[in-house]
């Protein structure tokens, strides 16, 4: 007697299926592959280019969300839970934002970041103890990301997370007949890429595309919330080197100040560009410039409407 659980025939996703171009992939040579690859590779933005209107809808529930007081909750499993996490991580060195407003849940916890945990996104209520201790709301947008579209663990998390009255999103790879029921997902975005190069290893065509999709979603949703000004990365965090050179640079480019200045200027702004900017443009100290910006944003005002346009340089 078979007492193991039921299934599921997933072959009928796309991610699963066997790309004809790849068929005798084991005889190629190591530049054949990599043209294989690459040539794969190049059809990825078109893909996500087809999904910008449903990317749209949910970036706009994402941005109202936040300027509510809200989060952007990424979670999955793998490979998918994996780049929802670095997304989530770059956000605040990036835009200056708290670490919890944009925050990424992987399947296992954080040890699965290193170490693969894949049996953990078999659970669907696996995380259900990380969403109730970030006390899920309705100013959240949960966004699950799973590449085949079916993974129980981010079904499972997304009707949680929706029960709570929390917008919802599924990120997927592969075309889902039936979609999902509105009470896992208010919105489905397809990256529709086809079969891999290597059946099922969807860290690739998938896993790139999910990348780009993130970026997107990440970067649109700052710019729209006042987080750069151009496309000038003011509300970076100065925090080493790298990232003080870069606000010198961007501090001296617009105020005419000279490099020594520029980083005196920075630190008296306590590392943050954007006030140093308004410092430098107002004539005023750090304070007034923290009131100032606070008002601004506060009546959804940008820095363009405190100090102008940024020069073209």
């Amino acid at each position: 007697m078979n007492n193991s659980p039921s299934i599921p025939d997933r072959g009928h996703l796309a991610t699963e299926q066997r790309l004809p171009a790849a068929r005798d992939l084991d005889t190629l040579s190591v530049a054949q592959t990599l043209q294989l690859i690459n040539s794969q590779d190049a059809a990825i933005p078109a893909a996500v280019a087809a999904a910008i209107p449903l990317l749209t809808r949910l970036v706009d529930d994402v941005v109202a969300g936040l300027r509510r007081g809200g989060r952007l909750l990424y979670l999955g499993a793998g490979t998918s839970g994996r780049l929802g996490v670095l997304d989530a991580s770059e956000c605040p060195p990036t835009f200056h934002v708290d670490p919890g407003q944009v925050v990424g849940i992987i399947a296992g916890g954080d040890g699965a970041l290193r170490k693969s945990s894949e049996g953990a996104e078999d659970d669907p209520a696996g995380a259900h103890d990380e969403l109730t201790r970030l006390s899920v709301t309705a100013n959240d947008v949960v966004v699950g990301i799973a590449a085949g579209g079916t993974t129980p663990y981010v079904h499972g998390a997304l009707r949680f997370a929706r029960a709570r009255g929390a917008v919802t999103g599924l990120i997927c790879c592969v075309h889902l007949d039936p979609a999902p029921p509105t009470d896992v997902a208010v919105h489905l975005v397809e990256l529709l890429v086809g079969p891999e190069v290597l059946t099922g290893s969807t860290r690739m065509k998938a896993g790139t595309a999910t990348k780009l999709a993130l970026n997107m979603i990440s970067t649109t949703t700052m710019v729209q919330l006042g987080k750069a000004w151009g496309n000038l990365m003011v509300d970076v965090r100065a925090s080493n080197i790298k990232l003080r050179d870069r606000a010198a640079r961007i501090i001296t480019s617009q105020t005419g100040l000279s490099r020594d200045q520029a980083l005196a200027l920075l630190d008296q702004a306590q590392g943050r560009v954007k006030h140093a900017l308004v410092m430098a443009k107002r004539r005023v100290g750090y304070e007034e410039a923290d009131g100032l910006l606070v008002q601004a944003f506060g009546q959804g005002k940008k820095l363009r409407d405190l100090i102008g346009n940024p020069a073209d340089c």
